[in-house]
């Protein structure tokens, strides 16, 4: 038996090819990285130069018939071009998901960050409720005191029976 798919009406019919989303984003993405990641090497920029000039040498002061690219350096501005052309998406691309990561830490330190301040305030509130609380117990030294008060209170009365 056949199921018949309703269409919706907030999407056209399909007609013709149908092209899925036969591709695993998070992959193209980790593979975007890596490749933005040795592009913006200090490696990279060496190899790429030491291959220009090379090209450039081996063109200009190369043999005739053993030249690569005898037109004035078309084949080496076109394979510039084609490498620019692939690689500024997938510079862009690790850039947005850069900045998806930054947003997500950054949403998580600012709450850590209103944690620490709740605790930091709960504590200060415990520490004011501690001193109000002290206020009220009796220190060694206002012991002291009292005793000293007492003691010579008893030497004055002794000292009156005497």
């Amino acid at each position: 038996m056949k199921k018949i798919r309703s269409s919706r009406l907030d999407q056209p019919r399909s007609r013709g090819l149908q092209f899925k989303n036969v591709y695993d984003s998070e992959r193209f993405g980790l593979v975007s990285e890596r490749v933005a990641r040795q592009i913006g090497s200090w490696r990279f920029i060496a190899l790429m130069t030491v291959f220009v000039v090379a090209w450039i040498s081996w063109n200009t002061l190369g043999p005739l018939q053993y030249r690569v690219d005898p037109w004035p350096f078309l084949a080496l501005t076109l394979m510039l071009s084609l490498q620019a052309s692939y690689a500024a998406p997938l510079i862009l691309l690790a850039q947005n998901r850069q900045t998806d990561r930054d947003r997500v830490q950054g949403a998580q330190d600012r709450n850590q960050a209103n944690r620490l301040l709740a605790d930091t305030e709960f504590l200060a509130r415990e520490l004011a409720d501690l001193r109000i609380a002290l206020n009220d117990v009796a220190t060694r030294d206002y012991i002291k005191s009292e005793l000293r008060d007492l003691i010579e209170e008893l030497q004055i009365n002794q000292d009156k029976k005497n």
